[in-house]
């Protein structure tokens, strides 16, 4: 089972619209898929038309004593389940602080089997949750939109890591792009040198990408011959390549 994290200090950088689409783009590429929301908005719960409960309270999935059969949901999306969030999720960072071995990868071990990638959509802070993050997957995908304060946050999330010594690997990509503005532009291009991690695909800015809210779905299910959609799926193809 891999596992990779959505994951971005900063908000409004199209993170949980990734992880959707990541997801749903995984499934259909025969992957059998779980998406974890681990976000109290829950936003990508949300999207996938599920409701924002967890069975049995976020407790007793820190400790191990959930049901998984009663906890994780079944989505339109064939191969895609999905472990909504709750407004109780936000108790997750003072639950896993009292825990030995406070790795997802641990919470998750009864159906480790059952898929091929978990896909973690991961709140915008840095906390004991992303510390746990950080210790369980086996990259951070970290959306940025190509403007200097976004960027600013990246470099940061690499100084959290150093200083703490922390071996994950951050594989960037650039989202909510727009290839009008000279700033986009240099930004994307001088990318490469500081990250040489960085995934090459670029996600457009795209008012199709906002529709996700109402059709409450991803993509390809909606509007799958649109540039943001292929751009979806091309990134989802290189990641499976780094991944094999």
């Amino acid at each position: 089972m891999r596992m990779l994290a959505l994951y971005s200090i900063k908000g409004g950088v199209g993170k949980t619209a990734s992880a959707v689409n990541l997801a749903a783009e995984a499934a259909a590429a025969g992957w059998r898929v779980l998406l974890w929301d681990l976000d109290p908005q829950a936003a990508t719960t949300f999207y996938l038309r599920a409701k924002p409960k967890i069975r049995g309270g976020v407790a007793r999935l820190v400790k191990g004593q959930a049901a998984f059969d009663k906890v994780i949901r079944a989505t339109e999306i064939e191969r895609l389940d999905l472990l909504p969030a709750a407004l109780a999720s936000r108790e997750l960072d003072q639950l896993l602080a009292t825990q030995r071995d406070n790795q997802l990868r641990r919470i998750l071990k009864p159906v480790r089997d059952d898929y091929d990638l978990v896909l973690l959509d991961c709140p915008p802070s840095l906390s004991t949750l992303s510390e746990s993050v950080f210790a369980s997957v086996d990259a951070l995908l970290v959306p940025i939109v190509p403007t200097v304060l976004s960027v600013r946050t990246l470099e940061q999330l690499r100084d959290f890591l150093d200083e703490r010594d922390i071996p994950c690997q951050v594989w960037p990509f650039v989202t909510l792009a727009d290839r009008r503005r000279t700033l986009h532009r240099e930004t994307i291009a001088a990318l490469p040198e500081r990250w040489p991690l960085r995934l090459s695909t670029t996600i457009p800015g795209a008012s199709v990408v906002e529709r996700m809210g109402l059709e409450r779905a991803p993509l390809r299910q909606f509007a799958p011959a649109t540039p943001a959609a292929h751009a979806y799926r091309a990134l989802w193809e290189e990641i499976a390549q780094r991944l094999a």
